[in-house]
């Protein structure tokens, strides 16, 4: 008795119009649930609240829309707490982004270097950015109290007076900024970090022996090479100080920020015209305005930053 193998089913080649179709569409397969995804939460959401800015809603009745054409917008610029809000965004933005990038720069050229118990102080950087906003911005708030503070006992024995953080409308942003400096720094100072150690080692080796000093060898070899960085590290600052919202929300409980909105940026702002006085239209129009005004930014860094790489590039 002889066994022999059954014989395999012969399939019908593909016509080559058939395969030269599937070799070029196949590719497009892996990446179309990113896209379908973002076009589900990141480009429908975007182009929804641009049609909502164009009408009246309120949030009471949302599906109730009674067109308005740019009538939010103009609304909008002409309300005086916009300006307020956008004022005090930028300023928020300047306290808050250029000490923060200035100190994660120091703290990652020094945690560049040897240190004993280097990966604890790493990975310590990176508590404040994993704690809470809320539970940050509240420990910070008792800190700034006016009565019982930490801040203004230290003022006292010093001899200074007490400051009223909350009401001031300088020393309420520096409050503000504080709690962004504190939970950001780091975050940024492990960037940094990480960029200082893909820099070659044999250009700080070629300056040390041309007789550079370690600031000269800061100065000439680490920032050049840092550029990138320092270009990504400012652009995400940027975006982060636009869209900020959580911490003047909770550093006194109020959507107002503050008593005569001293405080209050365009995300507070956004929040207060449309879950405060139910205008989701107007909100909507904040949104967009908070967008446009981000890729201005963003824009501008960038041709900031090839205008001077060009000039580099031509010396």
């Amino acid at each position: 008795m002889t066994l022999t193998a059954p014989a395999k089913a012969v399939t019908a080649p593909r016509p080559p119009g058939l395969r030269r179709l599937w070799r070029a569409v196949s590719p497009y397969t892996y990446v179309a649930p990113f896209f379908t995804l973002f076009a589900a939460f990141g480009l429908f959401p975007l182009v929804y609240t641009a049609y909502v800015s164009l009408h009246r809603v309120e949030l009471q009745d949302p599906g109730t829309m009674e067109w308005r054409g740019l009538g939010n917008y103009t609304a909008l610029f002409g309300d005086e707490f916009f300006w307020t809000a956008l004022r005090n965004t930028f300023t928020i933005g300047v306290l808050s982004t250029v000490p923060q990038l200035v100190t994660a720069l120091a703290l990652a050229h020094l945690l560049n270097h040897r240190l004993r118990g280097r990966t604890f102080l790493r990975t310590a950087m990176l508590l404040p950015y994993a704690t809470s906003v809320a539970a940050a911005t509240l420990v910070f708030a008792q800190l700034f109290g006016r009565d019982f503070g930490l801040f203004n006992y230290v003022l006292g024995l010093v001899g200074a007076g007490p400051v009223d953080w909350q009401s001031g409308t300088l020393s309420s942003q520096i409050a503000v900024s504080t709690i962004v400096v504190w939970r950001w720094t780091g975050y940024n100072a492990l960037i940094y970090l990480a960029g200082m150690q893909s820099i070659p080692s044999e250009l700080y080796e070629a300056a040390e022996m041309d007789g550079a000093s370690r600031w000269r060898q800061f100065f000439h070899v680490t920032l050049p090479g840092l550029r990138p960085t320092i270009l990504f590290t400012v652009v995400v600052s940027t975006i982060g100080a636009t869209q900020l919202f959580g911490e003047p929300l909770l550093f006194e409980g109020s959507m107002s920020g503050g008593i005569s909105h001293q405080y209050q940026t365009l995300g507070l702002y956004m929040y207060e015209q449309g879950w405060g006085f139910f205008h989701l239209g107007r909100a909507a129009a904040i949104a967009w305005v908070m967008f446009l005004l981000i890729l201005v930014l963003v824009g501008a860094n960038a041709l900031v930053a090839r205008r001077r790489s060009r000039k580099e590039a031509g010396r």
